[in-house]
């Protein structure tokens, strides 16, 4: 588009199905790379991505061409494809529904950018639920339990 000129970035976060800990540490980086491809070939910069096992963070510079809930959907579909055709997992692996998206200005980079770097250090002392619900109601996006992720309450083996 010419004469537009843009500055979008944001954090998308998504989880494995059932909030299971698939994403192993042996082949989580083939994945990042994998997902960065998808990203570069939709025309979208990739600033940073990094998770734990059962969810994952990444962090783009968006056109505004690029429609939001189609990356996604693609980065989804084509990493569930690439996981289960590299057998990564004994089961059949899929990501949960829906995801989240923060938006930030250019001042936010370099921080958004170590706080994903710095994710398996990080929740090392919050569980992802309570992470997510601190993203949730930073940007004041109302939401109600129910309809989030499937959080896995009664295991007592899994930091949430």
């Amino acid at each position: 588009m010419a004469g537009t000129f843009s500055q979008i970035y944001i954090q998308l976060v998504f989880a494995v199905k059932g909030r299971e800990s698939l994403i192993q540490s042996i082949w989580e980086e083939e994945l990042y790379k994998y997902i960065a491809g998808i990203i570069k070939n939709k025309g979208q910069k990739l600033l940073a991505i990094n998770g734990i096992p059962d969810h994952i963070h990444i962090f783009i510079g968006m056109k505004p061409s690029c429609n939001l809930s189609d990356l996604v959907r693609e980065i989804k579909k084509s990493s569930n494809e690439f996981i289960n055709e590299k057998k990564f997992t004994a089961t059949k692996f899929q990501w949960q529904e829906g995801f989240g998206a923060f938006s930030y200005g250019h001042s936010a980079l370099d921080n958004v950018i170590a706080y994903i770097q710095n994710q398996k250090e990080h929740h090392k002392k919050i569980r992802f639920k309570d992470e997510y619900k601190t993203f949730l109601n930073k940007f004041q996006i109302e939401y109600k339990d129910e309809y989030l992720f499937d959080w896995l309450e009664n295991d007592p083996n899994k930091m949430n």
